[in-house]
């Protein structure tokens, strides 16, 4: 297993990026180590040092990379940070896909470097996230302190935390360049996802729909995001098909 390495942190997938809903790329976070074994994980905040190697068992190998099951652990605390997706569990097994995913987008971007995404950055998108997570009003997460005690208590550290939301931002750059510039959205198909669609899911609400005109640049939007999706999705497909993906069981050895 020398020849194996383990990219930490948590988040890819078939996410569904409709902006609207927020593109959570997916989620897609931490940063690429490579080590000879699988390591202990560092800084894990309130999880024990003991906690963790427990947790260390290979679930996948992506092209040479390992995803452990500490990555699952982490993947899972780091859902304290989406305000606005989806809190709807997941099945491990939908978890680890997702993780594979992450991956594969993970080694495209160390293939095609790109500038960094400066601290400044960071922290603005982390500020307006201070003040969008319901959970941490408890915290008084408009304080430094207050902030440092919600993060804390997701099993992070603030300088942890920073690196991989970079991370997520930088991916999202990445996927909105490969996949978002060269779409265009016609009127015709605006019509018709507004006719075919939006009006008959108020008629199902019983509500009236807002006039076209109003939410035309919405659902252009919701349209571009479904074809980014198809697209990356494709991708993600191929990326699986040309490299070598392998989920581990619980009890398998690595060969």
């Amino acid at each position: 297993m020398n020849n194996l390495s383990h990219r930490s942190g948590g988040g890819s997938g078939r996410w569904g990026l409709a902006l609207a809903c927020v593109l959570v790329i997916a989620m897609l976070c931490g940063v690429a180590r490579a080590q000879q074994t699988a390591p202990e994980k560092q800084g894990a905040g309130n999880v024990s040092a003991a906690q963790r190697v427990a947790l260390d068992r290979v679930v996948a190998v992506v092209n040479g990379d390992l995803i452990l099951e500490s990555d699952l652990d982490e993947e899972m605390r780091m859902a304290a940070f989406q305000p606005f997706g989806s809190r709807t569990a997941e099945t491990r097994e939908e978890l680890i896909e997702r993780l594979i995913d992450r991956d594969l987008i993970l080694q495209q971007l160390q293939l095609q470097p790109q500038v960094a995404i400066e601290d400044a950055q960071v922290d603005a998108e982390l500020g307006v996230l201070r003040k969008s997570i319901p959970e941490c009003a408890a915290y008084g997460c408009a304080t430094d302190a207050g902030w440092e005690k919600f993060v804390a208590a997701q099993g992070f550290t603030v300088v942890e935390l920073r690196e991989r939301w970079r991370e997520r931002m930088e991916v999202l750059r990445f996927v909105e360049a490969r996949f978002r510039m060269g779409i265009r959205i016609s009127q015709v198909e605006i019509d018709a996802y507004y006719k075919g669609t939006l009006i008959s899911a108020y008629e199902k609400e019983k509500m009236t729909a807002p006039e076209e005109a109003t939410i035309a640049d919405q659902i252009q939007e919701i349209l571009l995001q479904q074809q980014v999706d198809k697209l990356l999705d494709d991708w993600l497909t191929s990326l699986r098909a040309e490299g070598s993906v392998k989920i581990v069981k619980p009890g398998e050895e690595l060969p």
